[in-house]
């Protein structure tokens, strides 16, 4: 099927996302400035290791789109006609999204990109998308990071962000190392604010 077949059509820095009736299909861009096979290579690598984590993802007990097929460096996958979360946020809902991230970092995966946009709502479950910057890692770091980017996105997008927020710290308590974790996202915070302190405060003329 060709581009006129698709309902909606995304184009991010990373990857062209085209929504069908009975499907969606993401593909890798180009990059141009990559040697042209080097560029296949990593297009296709990065491919694999995305569907490889959505499966690891739904084994983990989180709900993602179902992969159909891959061919080349593009995923054919369930469409989830679902309700996003950035439409009917709520503590309880934060709550909820808090336990299935615990269960993402149990299996040590790291999103990368969890926001509300990222995340929809369908049959009472909440399906987890774009795993397109996900990767595997234990260390406590890159877990106190994927949730620092949820909490942003909550502050950005809701006023009441802070109930939002203690919600999700609600669920993802269930993990072991919930604890280290949510430390580490304070410490991340703090870094991030005394960036900005020092980024105002710098004047030319000191130089």
């Amino acid at each position: 099927m060709g581009l006129d077949d698709a309902e909606s059509i995304y184009i991010g820095g990373e990857a062209v996302v085209k929504i069908y009736r009975d499907r969606v299909e993401k593909s890798r861009k180009r990059k141009r400035y990559r040697i042209k096979e080097l560029d296949e290579v990593i297009r296709k690598t990065r491919t694999k290791n995305e569907v490889k984590i959505l499966h690891l993802a739904r084994k983990a007990g989180v709900p993602t789109p179902i992969v159909y097929d891959v061919v080349e460096d593009t995923i054919i996958m369930e469409k989830i006609d679902g309700v996003p979360l950035k439409n009917i946020m709520s503590k309880e809902l934060s709550k909820k999204v808090g336990e299935l991230v615990a269960r993402l970092h149990e299996a040590n995966i790291v999103h990368g990109d969890i926001t509300p946009l990222n995340l929809m709502l369908k049959d009472g479950k909440i399906y987890f998308l774009d795993f397109g910057l996900s990767f595997i890692e234990d260390r406590i770091e890159p877990k106190g990071v994927d949730i620092h980017v949820y909490f942003e996105s909550l502050r950005a997008s809701f006023d009441n962000w802070r109930e939002l927020v203690e919600g999700f710290k609600e669920g993802y308590r269930v993990y072991k190392k919930s604890k280290e974790v949510l430390e580490r996202v304070e410490e991340i915070e703090k870094r991030g604010r005394y960036i900005e302190r020092g980024k105002k405060n710098f004047n030319l003329s000191d130089m």
